[in-house]
């Protein structure tokens, strides 16, 4: 840590020794229009910028004496010489076009020329990669936020977009982030991204911003881009001249080497990946620019208008780098909500195969500075960036002035939300969770008090608050936890409740909202309930940064509940099942337990967030709980084991496999409402990594082994068969294979108050679903392979919906 402190410093150090801008534009000679993200560079050094979308760029340098060079392909470069002792602007680079009298293509029947170039460009990436074993880079990122009204934004990184306008209404710029990072690699795949500075429009908090230069792009240089969660082979990747079609749009130059303008496209149109051009030199084969599209069958659904990037490589030490990228991305969500996305990177300063402190690695692939936010203007005057065009000045008037009015009590209202914002902080219940129906409660009204993210993002507290017409009584349940470290990685917490909970709640996958319209529009009250009055407090955090431990301490009484409603809309001669009676008695209990976690994270200035940036990973957890009668004063003597492991596999393309493994033994009697419950579900509906032929709570036990495999072939399965109508429909497919084993021990048996069922050898059972890219359902159909017996069969639907 010593010597990434001392890494910064000097970072520090050389970017504030940066005192004066330098400003011009960069445009064609004969007609004096903009040239758009031209590179230019300060001759013997690694220092250099691109121009904007208007051919603006701004550069900062020390005093001295300079030259600056521009250069864009088809043009030969245009040199200026500069003293630089204050700062400069209204330079001008007149870029000329590159006539020169370049020979034709001579195309031989049954050859393609641009295959050899491209064969050639493929060898020359791998020997790059041969020859490239580190690298330090600085980067400077602008992401641009376009949409037709003004939006606001969550510490969580939700954004709130309008819905409902007209097509026709023009997008506009509605949020800016901006940052300044710097980049480590070394050999084999050590990474690392400290953002140095940061800021964004006042709409946003900081914790959404981080952009970085070098981990979040794609390098082109790869063999496989990822983009919208599938690997889609590069223009010059292993199997690129199998995969797409080339060739010779055009040949230019860039001063006076020739290079050559090639379009690829997918060999097979149906097929994901990049259309476009791709520009790359004569006699030395490096990819120079690339500028492509996705095409429709990588846009799963079609819900991206255009997406469009474009990068730029230039020479360092003898290899390519990448020196920009450009990302533009327009939406259109079932013509609700359209919007639009730019990310604009320049990369500079690289350090090429120089030695790096190993010590700089670790498990944040992207961290944040604490000062990352408090970087005044001074910093960001001497430090290189993309001038900001008069659309985004005025964008960060408009929205700093719009922050900086009183908030309404209407301004955040949705019909959607589940609370309304009464400040920053504070928050209360909305009217769509201010009610739910079950048969033991009746008509319920509910009200919350929530705070979140107080004291610097560090004390969260709730206060629910229900009362149920038909049992006639008053709940209530308090929770706050307050968070410790950098990084908030250690939580402490109390909760205090006296409430009507679900039974088996663990099991459960479906939304309250879901479950109300359930009872009252079908008169079917899938779920069981009991009361509970006690207290918890816990306290959690890592150890190291694969493992994190728990403990826990519970005193609760619980009581069973009993019906006390008939009402429902319809049906009005059904009955509801009677509520399952629980085994009543306080509970005073120790839990104890680990997590490891071996994803990497990124420290976004407040907090750690995991992510695995869509490649394979496995979470493994373990938990004891001990009951005990003579030490803790509880009604039940139990010592109760659990493990949980889920394993996401990335497979071929855009497959995934999700592994689930869930397995609990226990020693003593355990309670019925303790027991735990095979994950089933009703009739009509199912939740994925459940058992769909199962019903909710129908296996019970206290010694039992749980499996859920699916794997979730996407469109790729219905690409692969290339039946031309079907694999345009974007058919989703995933395949599922369930098994369990449950059993119950003789202790726990004894004071069981309610029959169970019990797997006394595993069951097991298989199925599939199909959905539609744009569609949030699916229809799924399970079948029973053993313990065959009434409905052995099973159609159902699932929908992220049900979770509401």
């Amino acid at each position: 840590m010593k010597n990434l402190a001392l890494i910064i410093l000097i970072s520090s150090i050389q970017v504030f020794a940066q005192s004066f801008s330098i400003k011009g534009k960069v445009i064609d000679f004969q007609s004096g229009s903009s040239l758009s993200f031209a590179n230019i560079r300060v001759e013997g050094t690694t220092l250099g910028t691109a121009s904007n979308v208007n051919g603006e760029f701004e550069l900062k340098l020390n005093a001295g004496n300079y030259k600056l060079i521009a250069s864009f392909i088809g043009y030969f470069s245009d040199t200026i010489s500069v003293n630089v002792n204050s700062d400069l602007s209204g330079l001008i680079f007149k870029l000329k076009s590159t006539e020169i009298n370049l020979p034709e293509v001579v195309v031989k029947p049954g050859e393609n020329p641009a295959l050899e170039i491209i064969r050639k460009a493929i060898e020359k990436r791998k020997q790059r990669e041969l020859n490239l074993f580190s690298y330090e880079f600085e980067a400077f990122s602008k992401g641009t936020i376009r949409t037709t009204e003004d939006i606001t934004s969550t510490g969580s990184g939700s954004i709130n977009l309008g819905i409902g306008e007209s097509d026709t209404a023009k997008l506009k710029v509605t949020g800016i982030l901006e940052s300044h990072s710097k980049g480590y690699f070394l050999k084999p795949d050590n990474y690392k991204e400290i953002i140095l500075a940061r800021k964004q429009s006042a709409n946003f908090p900081p914790s959404v911003n981080t952009l970085t230069g070098g981990r979040l792009i794609q390098n082109f240089y790869s063999s496989d881009i990822n983009f919208l969660g599938r690997d889609l082979p590069g223009p010059i990747s292993n199997n690129a001249l199998d995969y797409y079609y080339f060739y010779i749009e055009k040949t230019s130059a860039i001063n006076n080497q020739k290079v050559f303008q090639i379009h690829i496209e997918p060999d097979n149109p149906s097929d994901p990946g990049f259309v476009g051009k791709v520009f790359i030199t004569d006699s030395t084969y490096d990819l120079l620019k690339v500028d492509l599209i996705l095409n429709r069958a990588a846009n799963i659904g079609g819900i991206f208008d255009t997406v469009n990037i474009v990068q730029q490589f230039d020479y360092y030490d003898g290899i390519v780098m990448p020196v920009d990228y450009r990302l533009f991305v327009t939406a259109n969500f079932l013509g609700l909500a359209r919007f639009g996305f730019e990310l604009n990177t320049i990369l500079f300063n690289y350090k090429v195969n120089k030695k790096i402190d190993e010590s700089v690695f670790n498990k944040a692939i992207v961290t944040v500075l604490p000062d990352a936010d408090k970087k005044d203007s001074t910093y960001w005057f001497t430090t290189q960036t993309i001038p900001n065009t008069d659309e985004e000045e005025e964008a960060y008037k408009r929205i700093d002035s719009l922050e900086s009015l009183p908030k309404e009590f209407w301004d955040d209202f949705s019909i959607l939300n589940s609370r309304l914002k009464l400040s920053k902080t504070f928050s209360v219940s909305a009217p769509l969770a201010m009610y739910h129906f079950n048969c033991v409660e009746g008509h319920s009204i509910d009200f919350g008090f929530f705070i979140n993210d107080e004291f610097d993002r560090r004390f969260n507290s709730s206060l629910n608050l229900s009362y149920g017409f038909s049992d006639k009584k008053f709940k209530q349940d308090f929770s706050a936890n307050y968070l410790l470290g950098d990084y908030r990685t250690v939580r402490l917490g109390i909760n205090a409740f006296n409430k009507t909970k679900i039974l088996f709640a663990e099991s459960d996958n479906y939304g309250e909202l879901f479950g109300t319209l359930s009872t009252l529009l079908y008169k079917e009250d899938f779920r069981d309930y009991y009361y509970t009055k006690g207290f918890s407090v816990s306290a959690e955090g890592e150890i190291f940064p694969v493992l994190k431990s728990r403990i826990s301490f519970t005193n609760r009484t619980d009581k069973s509940a009993i019906n006390n409603s008939d009402f429902s809309f319809f049906y009005k001669d059904r009955s509801y099942k009677q509520n399952l009676p629980v085994y009543e008695g306080k509970t005073n209990a120790i839990k104890i337990g680990f997590e490891l976690d071996f994803r990497n994270y990124i420290e976004d200035g407040f907090f750690r967030r995991r992510t695995s940036l869509g490649r394979t990973y496995t979470l493994i957890s373990m938990d004891v709980t001990a009951s005990d009668k003579d030490l803790l004063k509880s009604d039940f003597d139990y010592l109760k084991y659990e493990f949980l492991s889920r394993t996401f596999i990335r497979s071929f393309n855009s497959t995934t496999a999700t592994i689930k493994i869930y397995g609990t033994y226990s020693n003593g009697s355990v309670p019925y409402q303790d027991l735990y419950a095979v994950p089933g579900n009703i009739s009509t509906f199912s939740s994925p990594l459940t058992f769909r032929t199962l019903g909710i709570n129908q296996i019970l036990g206290d010694r039992v082994v749980t499996l859920n495999a699916e794997y979730n072939f996407r469109d790729e399965l219905f690409r692969l068969l290339n039946i031309p109508v079907i694999k345009r429909l974007e058919i989703l497919l995933t395949v599922f294979f369930n098994a369990a084993y449950g059993d119950i021990s003789s202790k726990s048996n004894e004071i069981l108050v309610n029959p169970i069922q019990t797997f006394k050898h595993p069951f097991y059972e298989i199925g599939f679903s199909l959905g539609q890219g744009l569609l949030p359902l699916s229809i799924e159909f399970g079948w029973k392979l053993n313990y065959r017996n009434g409905n052995n069969f099973r159609i159902s639907l699932s929908s992220v919906l049900f979770n509401l």
